[in-house]
């Protein structure tokens, strides 16, 4: 995600949709972050400026911009563009929009961009039945995944599709982002209104807090906007670190042990320590265990975290990964906790390599 677009026109905004939804860019050249592949030379970039469009995988992290990215490229290239989750939808859906593809561009001649969300979680029969139509041109597709997809995505699609992986958003960018979310609010003020104001101090913070994740910093800054609103009557006011941290804690508060929200916290934990940030892997470890996720996923994630992102660069993580996994097996709830404060702080300061993990995958490409 990204930066809103600034040709955004605010009167057709609807309030009932989520504020990071609303202000999404509208064309590639719009979005923040990710220079690899929104720089002039990048991927994104040469697609627009070709108009050549293929097939692909967004990988990356929750508020990366993912979702933003295929809407935005679409917009560009005037094609027809369908989305839907991998969650809900179903073999049966997937045949209906390649029929719709196919009239779309009999009628029109515009190509259609497919966009799926959380592909991994469609299982192989799923995504089988992609093939045929990525192949012969029907449908341009375009998933989006939190997963690994040398590991998720079966080897029959994957080939067909080429992987580009995103990052959490730099600080830099938040920083752009958080000020131009304030900037919004403070459009068409009143002239008696006071402003709303987001001091260096505690946009730092909010910046920490939100660990990469544009759609996390959008949504704390919307719900603390509502706080501010709750004292001040709607006249605006400062964004003070007590209103931004009850915010966030109410941004979180909403955990659905088998639904987006849990895959997304886990995700921020992770990618928190792969990005040596203990404070922030503490918080997501918080949320989680507050939150009643089992302790023994999240000590799962820890061992495949020490191997996979420190790996030789400090072996020892692995071993303290692994006690903890073991502690809590032994000791359980509430104790378990230190255990695993422990092995995450332990995991997100040491030293990263991942030659393990790219040996291997390397080794099991070529074979």
């Amino acid at each position: 995600m990204t930066l809103f677009s600034e040709n955004t026109d605010l009167s057709e905004l609807d309030d009932h949709i989520p504020l990071a939804a609303r202000l999404r860019p509208k064309i590639v050249s719009e979005m923040v972050g990710q220079g690899r592949l929104l720089s002039e030379d990048g991927a994104m970039t040469r697609m627009v400026r070709t108009g050549q469009l293929h097939s692909f995988i967004l990988w990356g992290p929750p508020g990366c911009g993912k979702t933003t990215l295929a809407r935005a490229l679409a917009n560009e290239l005037n094609v027809h563009f369908r989305e839907f989750s991998a969650v809900v939808s179903t073999v049966k859906d997937v045949r209906a929009v390649v029929k719709e593809a196919r009239e779309e561009r009999q009628l029109t001649g515009r190509q259609t961009i497919l966009f799926i969300d959380e592909l991994h979680r469609f299982n192989k029969l799923q995504q089988d039945a992609f093939l045929p139509h990525i192949e012969d041109g029907t449908i341009i597709l375009i998933g989006a995944t939190t997963e690994n997809p040398y590991f998720s995505i079966n080897s029959a699609l994957r080939s067909r599709l080429t992987v580009y992986k995103l990052e959490p958003l730099e600080t830099d960018d938040l920083r752009i982002l958080a000020d131009r979310t304030v900037e919004y609010f403070n459009a068409d003020r009143l002239e008696d209104d006071a402003p709303y104001e987001l001091s260096d101090d505690v946009r730092d913070s909010l910046l920490m807090l939100a660990g990469g994740d544009a759609r996390t910093l959008i949504g704390t800054l919307e719900v603390a906007k509502s706080l501010i609103d709750e004292k001040t009557g709607g006249r605006g006011g400062k964004f003070s670190q007590d209103v931004i941290e009850n915010a966030m804690q109410a941004a979180f508060r909403v955990y659905d042990r088998a639904g987006d929200t849990h895959y997304d916290t886990i995700s921020a934990y992770i990618k928190s320590m792969r990005g040596s940030d203990p404070d922030a892997a503490i918080y997501y470890l918080a949320k989680m265990l507050s939150s009643g996720e089992d302790p023994k996923f999240i000590a799962r994630r820890l061992v495949i975290q020490a191997a996979e992102d420190v790996g030789n660069a400090n072996p020892m993580a692995l071993v303290v990964a692994n006690a903890a996994r073991e502690a809590v097996e032994f000791i359980g709830m509430p104790e378990a906790m230190i255990p695993l404060s422990q092995a995450t702080i332990y995991v997100a300061t040491s030293p990263k390599s991942n030659a393990a993990v790219s040996a291997i995958t390397t080794a099991m490409k070529d074979i």
